[in-house]
């Protein structure tokens, strides 16, 4: 009586070719460095909506613009305070020595503070693509994969000349691994992404609505001046 063929994971990753060794390698690497980059993003937007919940409560807690400027100093660290702190640095800069405003004050904090946005937002956004590419390419890695070891199961049951289920099933089972293993890389990598890249959105958002409203405060300020 024969032994029975062994079908865990392990087995068929044993057995399959060199080739398809090497693509589960780089669908398992894949799946590996997508799950970092989507726990490193929650962590992040996380810890990034928390600090803008403190910074607005603060901001809008009726404190001087000044005092909260003091407050946190030229070099913050959350990314609500990096864009206040640009407005503002902008702000003082545009003051003369015996007070007055140099022209064109309201056009130069707003690009101050659309450049702090923009380096955020390349923050918030970094990691994306891969999550995107793994996502678009795995399936199709791991077809190649399939192809290549069911040729070469073919190429097998041919020399064997036995086409017995026995024969054939391990072939193919090992084939079909290298599919299932980039299914398994690609479709989390989709869901995270949408699911990322709206979360990045939303908090990109929430920047430039303030940065809108701070701008409007500052712009008054000048009109009264």
């Amino acid at each position: 009586m024969e032994a029975a063929t062994d079908y865990t994971m392990w087995a068929l990753f044993a057995r399959a070719t060199i080739t398809v060794k090497l693509v589960m390698i780089l669908l398992i690497a894949a799946s590996v460095w997508c799950w970092a980059v989507i726990v490193d993003k929650l962590l992040q937007y996380r810890k990034a909506r928390a600090e803008a919940d403190v910074f607005d409560r603060a901001f809008w807690s009726g404190e001087p613009l000044d005092g909260l400027f003091e407050k946190i100093g030229t070099d913050p660290d959350g990314p609500s305070e990096k864009i206040f702190v640009a407005g503002m640095l902008e702000w003082r800069r545009s003051h003369k020595q015996d007070g007055e405003l140099i022209a064109g004050a309201t056009a130069r904090i707003d690009r101050s503070m659309d450049v702090a946005i923009a380096k955020e937002a390349a923050t918030m956004q970094k990691g994306l693509p891969v999550l995107a590419t793994v996502g678009s390419t795995a399936p199709f890695v791991g077809l190649f994969g399939t192809v290549w070891g069911i040729m070469n199961a073919f190429i097998e049951i041919a020399e064997a000349q036995n086409t017995n289920l026995a024969v054939v099933a391990p072939g193919i089972a090992e084939a079909l691994l290298a599919t299932g293993l980039g299914l398994l890389a690609a479709i989390p990598a989709v869901i995270f992404y949408n699911k990322l890249s709206a979360d990045s959105d939303r908090i990109i958002g929430g920047y430039e609505a303030f940065a809108d409203e701070f701008a409007t405060i500052l712009s008054r300020q000048l009109d009264d001046n």
